[in-house]
């Protein structure tokens, strides 16, 4: 087990988009979430959400394409990215309903799994999968 002076907290999910502002503004309507920031640059923006934050930025910027590459995206919209984004809540249901009326796109509705969890799937503005579903109780 590493000790506590090397194990890391996860600070940020760094999710990479078109349109910063846009993203935001649709996972605060979809999800729940409130804007804690956006950058005067409108290149960075964060949710406030909990001890974990979800920060938007541009797919391509000059200050990290050549660092570490270029983002890649799925070649067509039935691809999957490498990613998921999973948010838990008290009622899957109206959770779904809600993201669906503010523009995701529906993937599959909230079922119950023989595991105890309720869980549906939507697509993003962007074409990244988010899964909703209810805390998984052992």
């Amino acid at each position: 087990m590493a000790s506590k002076a090397v194990r890391p907290a996860l600070a940020y999910i760094v999710v990479y988009v078109e349109d910063v502002v846009r993203s935001a503004d649709f996972y605060a309507a979809a999800f729940g979430y409130s804007v804690r920031r956006i950058d005067d640059s409108r290149k960075w923006a964060e949710l406030d959400t909990g001890s974990t934050t979800i920060a938007f930025t541009p797919l391509h910027q000059r200050e990290t394409d050549a660092l570490t590459g270029e983002v890649q995206l799925p070649k067509s919209p039935s691809d999957r990215g490498p990613v998921e984004i999973c948010f838990d809540y008290a009622d899957v249901d109206a959770a779904y309903r809600r993201a669906v009326e503010n523009g995701a796109v529906p993937v599959s509705a909230p079922e119950q799994k023989k595991w105890g969890q309720k869980v549906g799937y939507v697509r993003d503005v962007d074409g990244i999968i988010v899964r909703m579903g209810s805390h998984v109780r052992e």
